[in-house]
């Protein structure tokens, strides 16, 4: 998926304003500031951890060794760091998952896709520039290889990429938006032979274990198949010690009126988003996944609507 899909509604229902907002002052409203706290398990009830008003610093202690996704039932736990050298068995069960979860489309729809999306994603960036500045500026000089899980058209690059050792791989289940990643990423200063455009989807990632230093996500768990195995993916090809950098937006409080619209606009976001969902509670399947720490913030974004609250921060393998 493309990493903007979740604020594909927000576009259309703010269609013709759009060009105020991106002049304006950046208006992200902290929710969390500096208390800190060791989180209990996650609350079994279904109610949202990410709306109890404090910054969550865990050791997760959760158990790593619970069910493995479904690519590696079918005996294919290993990929290697790029599909062009893979055997062609591998590349059949990668391309088999790619295609379960990411049905091949037209490809002017997937252009549809990502030309809009690329095109509406600058005010929600000019406002989330402040704490990814912050977020990003701890892959610098410590990460020498970075996978992107939904890079989309890769406004994420300028943060960590400008460097010359840095190497990029970026996942994204729609081809369409590798034009518009690479002009990022030469924006950003990365030499295009250190950026290398993957189709793939997050539950199945065609990388060894253990292989890069870091991963980003920004705005993916939202619309992937899985999240649960996506975030097992992501741990799999982290080296020990290596960073998860996550932005996803949550479910809002139970009972608020957010809450409520975000329940009814679910089914028609998922159709016009390309699978994005409004109402998951994702802090809570980051804290489950099972790494050594999680620090999770949140913030709201005013230019992002129904698509708030946000919860930002890094997880460490």
């Amino acid at each position: 998926m493309s990493l903007r899909s979740s604020l594909f509604i927000s576009s259309f229902t703010t269609c013709g304003g759009s060009s105020s907002r991106e002049t304006s002052t950046p208006t992200i409203k902290p929710l969390l500031n500096s208390v800190t706290r060791q989180p209990n398990p996650p609350d079994s009830s279904g109610g949202s951890e990410e709306n109890n008003g404090e910054l969550l610093r865990a050791s997760s202690r959760f158990c790593s060794c619970g069910r493995r996704h479904f690519l590696e039932a079918a005996s294919t736990a290993l990929f290697p760091i790029s599909p062009s050298i893979a055997s062609e068995n591998l590349q059949s069960r990668y391309k088999t998952v790619l295609s379960r979860v990411h049905p091949p489309r037209p490809d002017w729809c997937e252009e549809f896709y990502a030309s809009v999306l690329n095109s509406t994603v600058e005010p929600y960036e000019a406002e989330v520039a402040v704490y990814k500045t912050q977020l990003f500026t701890n892959l610098r000089g410590k990460a020498k290889k970075v996978l992107e899980i939904g890079i989309g058209s890769g406004p994420n690059l300028k943060y960590y990429a400008n460097s010359a050792d840095v190497q990029v791989f970026g996942v994204d289940p729609n081809t369409k938006m590798e034009k518009y990643a690479q002009e990022s990423a030469v924006a950003a200063g990365l030499s295009l032979s250190n950026f290398e455009f993957i189709q793939a989807v997050g539950e199945a990632l065609p990388l060894n274990d253990a292989s890069v230093d870091a991963v980003v996500g920004t705005l993916v768990l939202c619309s992937v198949k899985e999240v649960g195995q996506t975030l097992q993916e992501v741990k799999r090809v982290l080296k020990p010690g290596g960073l998860y950098l996550f932005v996803e937006h949550v479910a809002a409080k139970d009972g608020t009126i957010l809450r409520l619209l975000q329940s009814a606009l679910d089914p028609v976001q998922q159709t016009v988003a390309d699978g994005c969902h409004l109402s998951r509670e994702t802090g809570k399947e980051i804290f489950k996944a099972g790494f050594s720490s999680v620090d999770l913030s949140m913030a709201f974004v005013s230019n992002a609507l129904i698509i708030n609250p946000h919860v930002y921060g890094i997880a460490s393998r």
